[in-house]
């Protein structure tokens, strides 16, 4: 069997993958223990992120004509990748908390919605809420003066009821 028959099936998991992410996040993983990786992959698998190590060449073959493309300059020494598929910022927010108890771990690099993001740039992402967190915190400073409206237009009509009552 040939080795590009071997690799195909890997390329075309990462192309799925890849299809489906809304952002991809490149870090280099030298220095875990196998206890840091056990818990860190479990914190992404509860989150709905694909974390994966695959040979850098795959993951090139993969990215290539993507978007994603852009981080094959980082694609050097061990690479784990990080697809977020449901939420962007993730990735980026899950290996920035576990990177602060595990400083062996090192950002390269990101791409989230077609934008590259440098080790900076995803330390800054990192800090950005995920969507439902930011939904919920613009609907409750709508709702507060929504139902602040509805006190006092309860407290007129009970006043003009008592007053009709007289």
């Amino acid at each position: 069997m040939a080795k590009v028959e071997l690799k195909a099936p890997i390329v075309d998991e990462i192309k799925g993958y890849v299809a489906d992410a809304k952002s991809a996040v490149l870090v280099d993983y030298r220095g875990l223990t196998v206890e840091q990786d056990t818990r860190l992959r479990r914190q992404m698998r509860e989150a709905g992120v694909v974390y994966k190590v695959y040979k850098n060449t795959m993951l090139h073959l993969a990215f290539d004509g993507t978007d994603y493309a852009q981080l094959d300059q980082h694609l050097e020494g061990p690479t784990a990748i990080a697809f977020g598929i449901e939420d962007e910022t993730a990735p980026a927010r899950i290996l920035n908390d576990f990177a602060k108890e595990a400083e062996s771990l090192q950002f390269k690099g990101a791409v989230v919605d077609g934008t590259y993001y440098d080790e900076a740039g995803v330390k800054v992402l990192a800090t950005i809420p995920s969507k439902e967190v930011l939904i919920s915190k613009l609907l409750g400073s709508l709702q507060s003066p929504i139902t602040n409206l509805a006190r006092v237009l309860n407290q007129i009509a009970e006043k003009q009821g008592e007053a009709a009552a007289e």
